[in-house]
C-alpha cells in the first residue's frame, strides 16, 4: 500500500501505547480504500480520497479518529455518538481511544469506511453550515456614557452587527484593571470614530 513516510514518523514519535492503535487504523483504512492517499494536514495524518476522507491524531494519553463526513454515515447501532459520550469530550468521531478495546469491532469500522467511501466516489458534499446569528448583549453604562460624547462613534456603533458590538463590549468588560479598561475605552472610542471595528488590522483590505 502507498503510504507516506511523514505518517511513518508521526506513529513513531507517539506514545507507546499508541503505536498499536495507529496501525491498525491505518491497515483498515487502506483495506477499505486501496486508493486512498495519505498526506499530512492541519500536522495530523490525513487520508485523502476523491477529496478529505479520514484522519487521526495522537495525544500524549489518547488518540482520536474522524471521518471528514461523518454526520452522512449509517450508524444504526450508534457507535459514533455512544463511543464518544464513553470516551468524554474530544476532536474526532469516537471520544478519546487509549486502546484498540475502544474502538468499534472491525468489521463495523471497515463499514464506515466503506460508506465515507461511497459518498466520496458519489460526490456527496456536507450541507452548508447554518448561521448563527450574534446575540446582541447590553453595552456597559460607561461605553454609552463615552459614545453620547462622540457623534462619530455613536453612529458607527449604532450601524454595527451584533457580532461587532459584541467585539468591542468583551474587549472592555475583560479588561482585569480600571486602568486597562480606560485605555481601552479610549482607544475603541477613536477606531469607532473612524468607522473601524474591534478587529479593523485583521481583515483583508
Amino acid at each position: 500500500m502507498p503510504t507516506d513516510k511523514r505518517i511513518d514518523a508521526y506513529i513513531a514519535k507517539a506514545e507507546p501505547f499508541a503505536w498499536p492503535i495507529l496501525e491498525h487504523i491505518r491497515m483498515l483504512v487502506h483495506k477499505a480504500c486501496p486508493e486512498v492517499a495519505e498526506t499530512m494536514k492541519w500536522g495530523m495524518p490525513s487520508f485523502e480520497y476523491k477529496g478529505p476522507y479520514f484522519s487521526f491524531a495522537a495525544f500524549k494519553k489518547h488518540c482520536a479518529f474522524g471521518f471528514w463526513k461523518a454526520k452522512l454515515l449509517k450508524d444504526p447501532k450508534n457507535y459514533l455518538g455512544l463511543r464518544k459520550a464513553e470516551g468524554g469530550e474530544a476532536m474526532g468521531n469516537f471520544g478519546r481511544v487509549s486502546r484498540l478495546e475502544d474502538l468499534p469491532p472491525d468489521k463495523v469500522m471497515l463499514d464506515f469506511l466503506k460508506q465515507a467511501k461511497k459518498l466520496n466516489d458519489d460526490g456527496v458534499k456536507l450541507p452548508p453550515k447554518k448561521k448563527i446569528a450574534a446575540k446582541a448583549i447590553k453595552p456597559p453604562a460607561y461605553l454609552l456614557n463615552a459614545l453620547k460624547k462622540n457623534k462619530k462613534a455613536l453612529l458607527t456603533f449604532e450601524a454595527f452587527s451584533p457580532s461587532n458590538k459584541r467585539d468591542y463590549i468583551e474587549w472592555l468588560t475583560t479588561a482585569k484593571t480600571e486602568a486597562t479598561r480606560e485605555r481601552r475605552l479610549v482607544q475603541a472610542i477613536a477606531w469607532m470614530a473612524e468607522g473601524k471595528p474591534r478587529n479593523w488590522k485583521y481583515m483583508k483590505k
